[in-house]
């Protein structure tokens, strides 16, 4: 008899865990981001990616001119940190909602960026600062750059 309830509460506890996992959202493309141990501002646009749907994945690295310059980042464009995500570079912070679009819309470049780190940007966002007009450039492995996205 024992046995039986036993396995009954087996049975069942599998079955509650299968209908957790299934309502669980799958996980977002996956976001490797390359920054600064100290930088609060990138930690901020990580939780802006996790937020909006991505996993992401940080490794600090006190210098990042190298990953910037073998990913093929333009000096124009540069930022406080580098992202790779699905093939694409993304550089600095740049909205959630771009990289979103990047990934849908498949364009042949290398990456985006939003260079230096505008004020209202995601992870740029300070009480009593005023957001900048800001562009979201796309660059391609010549180093040319054009407009992705105004804000």
């Amino acid at each position: 008899m024992h046995r039986n309830i036993v396995i009954t509460l087996v049975v069942s506890a599998s079955a509650l865990l299968g209908v957790a996992a299934a309502q669980q959202k799958p996980a977002g493309p996956l976001v490797e981001v390359f920054k600064s141990p100290t930088c609060g501002c990138c930690s901020k646009w990580v939780e802006h990616m996790r937020t909006n749907g991505f996993t992401v994945r940080t490794t600090d690295v006190n210098d990042l001119t190298e990953i910037k310059a073998s990913r093929g980042v333009p000096d124009q464009v540069q930022s406080c940190h580098t992202s790779l995500v699905n093939g694409y570079v993304v550089e600095g912070h740049v909205p959630a909602a771009d990289v979103h679009r990047l990934l849908k819309e498949k364009p042949a470049i290398a990456g985006i960026a939003v260079g230096g780190m505008p004020a209202g940007s995601p992870g740029m966002e300070f009480p009593g600062t005023k957001a900048q007009a800001y562009n979201v450039m796309s660059f391609d492995k010549a180093g040319k750059t054009s407009v992705f996205a105004k804000h």
